[in-house]
C-alpha cells in the first residue's frame, strides 16, 4: 500500500471518529435547527450535513471499484439542495450516523484491500473528468477536503448553538 493510501486512511479514520461525536449529544429535533445570525443565511444543520456526506459514500465506493455512478449534483441532498427545517425530510439521527460509520468503514476496507493502481482509475463522471480525471485526485478531494469542510460547518453550528466543542 502506498503512502498516499495510508494518508487517506489515516485522515478518513479521524473523520469516522469525529463525525459522530459532533452529534452525539443531540436529539432528533436538534438535528434540524438552523440558527440565523443577523443579516445572515441559515446554517447547514446536522441532518442535512450527514445526509449530504452520506450521499457521497456510494460515489467513493464506485470510484474505488472503477464503476460508473450517478451525478450527485441534483440529488435531494446534493450540492444544489438547501437544508430544510422539516425533520421528516431526513432519516433519524441514528440512521444518519450508522450510514456514515458503516459507509466509512466499508471504504476504509476497500482501500486497505486495494493496491496503488486504484489511484490511477479514471473518473467516469463527465462533469468531474476535467478537474479530477483520476481516482488519485478525486478521492482526496471528496474524502478529505469536501467532508472536512462540512464537518467544520457542524463544529461552527455547535458553537452558534452555545454547545461545547468536541
Amino acid at each position: 500500500m502506498s503512502t498516499a493510501i495510508d494518508g487517506l486512511l489515516f485522515s478518513w479514520q479521524k473523520n469516522i471518529d469525529y463525525g459522530p461525536k459532533l452529534v452525539a449529544d443531540l436529539d432528533d429535533a436538534q438535528m434540524v435547527l438552523q440558527p440565523v445570525l443577523a443579516n445572515g443565511a441559515p446554517s447547514n444543520h446536522p441532518a442535512w450535513v450527514f445526509s449530504h456526506l452520506n450521499l457521497y459514500l456510494p460515489v467513493v465506493v464506485a470510484i474505488i471499484e472503477g464503476k460508473e455512478f450517478e451525478d450527485p449534483k441534483g440529488h435531494p441532498f446534493g450540492m444544489l439542495s438547501t437544508p430544510q427545517s422539516d425533520r421528516n425530510l431526513y432519516p433519524t439521527k441514528q440512521e444518519l450516523v450508522e450510514t456514515f460509520v458503516v459507509g466509512h468503514e466499508r471504504i476504509a476496507q476497500l482501500l486497505r484491500d486495494a493496491d496503488d493502481t486504484v489511484l490511477e482509475r479514471p473518473i467516469n463522471l463527465p462533469r468531474w473528468k476535467q478537474v479530477m480525471p483520476k481516482a488519485g485526485i478525486a478521492l482526496p478531494y471528496i474524502m478529505l477536503n469536501h467532508e472536512n469542510v462540512h464537518l467544520g460547518q457542524l463544529s461552527a453550528w455547535r458553537r452558534i448553538q452555545g454547545m461545547p466543542s468536541v
